[in-house]
Formats: C-alpha cells, structure tokens, sequence
C-alpha cells in the first residue's frame, strides 16, 4: 500500500503513548513472496527441478496453481486447516519509510515438517527465513540425512538464538547474507567471516550494486554486480541471487561461475516489481550469460553433487 503523504506529519511526538493513526491509501497491490517461494521460482527459471517445503492456509489454492505452472513442484506444501497463509501488510509513505505488519498464520506449524517425508533424493536443500523453530530443526535433519544446504536466514537472523545460528551455520555448504545480515550474525555470535569457515565451508556476503564476495578456505572471489535493465523494485533480488548460487552449488560449479549467474538472475528480478514478475527460460539465460561474459554458464559439464 502506498501512501501518498507523510508518516511525520500525521504522528505527534507527544501522543505517541496514545497513538491512533489512520492512513488513506492511494494504491493497494497484492504481490507473491516468501523467500523459499521466492528462491524456488528462480530456480524453476534457471531450468532446475525443485520442490518447496512449507506450511500454508487454506487460501494458498491460487498460489500453488501459479507456483506448479511455473514448474515448481509443491507437493510437499502443507496447507493447515482453519489458517491463513503468511502475509505481510506494507504501507509505505512519499519518503520511503514503511509501517508492515506481519502475520505468521501457518507459517507456525512449519516445524512439523520434515526432510525425512521427502520420497526421492535430494541433491541440495535451501534453508530460507521460516518459522524459527523450522529454521532450527532442519539443519540438523540435513546433517543427519547427508544432504548438502545452503543456510540463508535472512529476516529471521533476529528470531534464532546465537546458538542456533550457530548449529545452522555448521556443516553447511553456504552460508549466504547481504552485508548488513552478516554483520548481525557476527554481532549475534561472536564469528566474523573467515571464522565463519571454521562452520560452513563456504561463506557470501552480497553489496547490492557494489556486487558481491564468495570466501571460501581457498580464497575470496569478488563477483561484480549485473546492471539490470532499468531499476524497479530490488525486493526478491536476492532470493533471486540464492538462487543462482545454489544451481551452481548442485551442479559443482567454480565460484565465479555461479557468481555470475546469481547476479545476472538478481538483476532480472530488479527490472520488475514484484518478486516473481520477471520472467526467462534457459535457453534465453544461456544467451544472455554468452552476451555479457563470453560463456554460457548454464553449460555445466561438471558432476552435480
């Protein structure tokens, strides 16, 4: 929801104790997101097969329609009775700021879920923001089952106790943040990022426009960010970005090379609004990729993990 004022002007300093504001909206938009929906879409686009795992409402029909034609499998999407999909309620004012609130709803019963009931292999998992009790619950049962992951906690850094940020880090595959959500993980645990390879065996840190930086005990590799075509909306750019990163993790791919694809497919999602408004094919990716680097980095001849 846009609002086409001023937060300020509307809020008293000294009322703030009995505050009771109303904001007329000049504009309502009901986008798709979440960041596992989000990651799965892109991955979908980059040609992958990739299953969601989740817990959503009853009003979540429409959703898995347009996530299974997109090629998304969700038939390991759980729909609680009696509950509503998680949603968050954004309002934003003609300065940028933002009042949200946000509903979990099914979201909660998320920690029932488990890798185990997943009936094929599974060559890579990605761990996006959930429930917490979820977020803590299924690094282990990756560990457990030998599946490789990617741990990207994103908005639930806050959520999960410096020791489950800790055992969620451990083991990993990757550990992946932008550099304000890294900084808060070192805050929180005490690990700055080379000790973060004493946990996972690789760690990134995006930049937005100033690109990104894999680390890994071999090195740092500095991955430049891709222009998009014109700059929309950067929400679900780095989901976008995980993305790309976890393709090239499952196909074993060098760093440099799925840097490259993650950042490409993050700038598509940039030139749209919406998380899942931009659209391509392989094919369409692969020539893209042949454009702006001198190779198609879809071309993977190496063996997946």
């Amino acid at each position: 929801m846009n609002f086409p004022g001023y937060f300020k002007d509307h809020i008293l300093p000294e009322k703030v104790h009995v505050l009771s504001v109303s904001f007329l909206v000049d504009t309502l938009k009901r986008q798709r997101g979440g960041a596992g929906a989000n990651v799965a879409y892109n991955l979908s686009l980059l040609g992958e097969r990739v299953r969601l795992l989740g817990a959503v409402g009853e009003d979540f029909d429409e959703y898995r329609g347009w996530l299974e034609s997109q090629g998304v499998d969700t038939s390991s999407v759980w729909t609680v009775p009696g509950e509503l999909t998680a949603s968050a309620f954004i309002t934003t004012d003609l300065d940028d700021n933002q009042i949200t609130g946000f509903y979990p709803g099914a979201m909660r019963q998320a920690v029932d879920l488990s890798l185990s009931e997943m009936d094929d292999d599974v060559s890579l998992a990605v761990i996006t923001p959930d429930d917490p009790g979820a977020m803590a619950k299924y690094p282990g049962e990756c560990r457990d089952l030998g599946i490789p992951y990617v741990y990207s906690p994103g908005q639930q850094i806050v959520s999960l106790s410096s020791e489950q940020l800790i055992d969620g880090m451990t083991g990993a595959r990757c550990v992946i943040g932008n550099n304000y959500e890294m900084e808060m993980i070192a805050s929180r645990t005490g690990h700055s990022t080379s000790d973060l390879l004493d946990l996972a065996a690789m760690v990134i840190t995006t930049f937005g426009d100033r690109g990104s930086k894999i680390t890994t005990a071999d090195g740092v590799v500095d991955v430049d960010a891709v222009a998009p075509a014109k700059v929309v909306d950067p929400t679900g750019a780095g989901d976008a970005y995980v993305a790309g990163i976890a393709r090239g993790l499952s196909r074993g791919d060098a760093p440099e090379d799925f840097g490259r694809v993650a950042s490409l497919a993050a700038s598509h999602a940039i030139a749209e609004y919406g998380t899942q408004a931009h659209t391509y094919g392989p094919a369409e990716f692969s020539k893209e990729c042949v454009a702006r680097f001198g190779e198609d980095l879809l071309a993977s001849g190496r063996e997946p993990l």
